[in-house]
């Protein structure tokens, strides 16, 4: 198994963002087969927190794979 990829975590991001506004919306979800509520919304937050920082850090600008910026100063 290659572990978790950019899309997993970006899709699993997702779910949570998709649940956090259901619950704040006074309806309830559900993700993995586990029924949420109100009273699960820090759980929930704590989820998004999680995920966002996976997706981060699996996106390739994170890693160093973007566009760096340097200064060339002639001598």
């Amino acid at each position: 198994m290659a572990g978790i990829t950019l899309e997993i975590a970006e899709a699993r991001l997702r779910q949570y963002l998709d649940a956090e506004q259901k619950i704040l919306l006074g309806q309830e979800t559900a993700i993995d087969g586990d029924r949420l509520t109100l009273a699960d919304l820090a759980a929930v937050q704590a989820g998004v927190t999680l995920w966002n920082g996976r997706v981060k850090e699996l996106t390739p600008a994170a890693a160093g794979g973007g566009i760096r910026m340097v200064e060339i100063v002639p001598r």
